[in-house]
């Protein structure tokens, strides 16, 4: 359920620490409740401290922080943290080691009877699915575990936010991947608006709605999922979203000329200079007497239902890397014909380079 009437507004925030540029620079940023946005950059972008400052940990230099309207942050305004509804999932789960899941989730509930409270903490493990657990201790409980109880803490209050600041970066690959759908359904569920900070471009594709990318302390991009992955503003957004080839190219006759073919240039003039983004899956891969550049595969290695190419080209000596199915029975040493998938690749200016 989506709830666009409830919203929190983050308007062109500041966050200073020190003198020289600030850790968030003239930010802005939209949740909406029942959904899901990611905040995706590399460390030290200002990702946390745009977390903190929503959540009334650090105090705005500039700008402001609006829920329904209401001022949270702002000139002469600093609602303290405990009045904001928001819950928050840290890096570590700061569980408390005394204390059961149950227990640890029933912590901070206001009103009731001790009965009560610990019944709406139940209902949050099992929408977790952990009731099973909820007499271990956290020493008793798996990484993945403890990190479900943490989510369940945080959103047993009804929050009207959720702030998750690297939930899994502790966690092995297979877990998080685990873990990702049971989250993502217990946040959904519970109408918050919800922020997921992550640094893994993976999991911001698979858990949210909605992706903001953040480089130097700015929002500098914000859309959905595959609009970001597939059609990036910048050649900074598209590397924060994986790994991605640019080809240099002049315009001529609507079209990007490439070495690996010519891609559709909507918008740009005859003449203009521009990059040409391709994802590797996005680079065909064919025999040798087939139409494209001719290169040589220089690496093959296998992953998760996909083949990694490393070629290059044998005009110019260039390494261009390339996905495809995991069948193709293409072998390092091979001789082959490499092209754009037209439809799947997109032409940015060089200045936005």
């Amino acid at each position: 359920m989506i709830l666009d009437d409830r919203v929190l507004d983050v308007r062109a925030a500041t966050v200073r620490f020190a003198p020289g540029r600030p850790a968030v620079d003239g930010a802005d940023l939209r949740l909406t409740c029942g959904r899901v946005t990611a905040l995706l950059g590399p460390s030290g972008s200002g990702k946390s401290s745009l977390l903190r400052a929503i959540a009334g940990l650090e105090r705005l230099d500039g700008g402001e922080i609006r829920f329904e309207n209401k001022i949270w942050s702002g000139p002469g305004v600093h609602v303290p943290p405990e009045e904001r509804r928001c819950g928050v999932v840290f890096q570590d789960y700061a569980l408390f080691p005394h204390l059961s899941a149950l227990d640890n989730t029933a912590f901070g509930l206001r009103g009731g009877d001790r009965g009560q409270r610990r019944a709406q903490a139940m209902a949050r493990l099992k929408s977790v699915e952990l009731a099973g657990r909820a007499h271990a201790f956290p020493h008793q409980l798996s990484g993945g575990e403890q990190q479900r109880v943490a989510l369940a803490r945080a959103l047993a209050p009804h929050p009207d936010v959720v702030l998750m600041d690297e939930p899994f970066s502790g966690l092995d690959r297979r877990l998080r991947a685990e873990l990702r759908e049971t989250t993502a359904r217990a946040l959904r569920e519970s109408e918050a608006a919800t922020l997921l900070v992550t640094h893994d471009a993976e999991e911001a594709l698979a858990l949210a709605d909605t992706i903001a990318l953040m480089s130097e302390g700015r929002i500098i991009q914000t859309g959905a999922p595959d609009a970001l992955y597939l059609q990036p503003a910048s050649l900074t957004a598209a590397r924060l979203l994986g790994e991605v080839e640019v080809f240099e190219a002049i315009v001529s006759n609507g079209h990007a000329v490439t070495p690996l073919g010519d891609a559709p240039a909507p918008g740009f003039a005859d003449g203009d200079k521009v990059c040409v983004l391709a994802r590797p899956e996005s680079i065909q891969v064919g025999r040798a007497d087939a139409n494209g550049a001719l290169a040589t595969i220089a690496e093959r290695r296998a992953g998760v239902g996909q083949l990694r190419l490393v070629c290059h080209l044998t005009e110019n000596d260039r390494e261009v890397m390339a996905r495809t199915l995991l069948s193709a029975r293409h072998r390092q040493g091979d001789a082959v014909r490499l092209s754009l998938d037209p439809e799947a690749v997109h032409v940015i200016s060089a200045d936005a380079a």
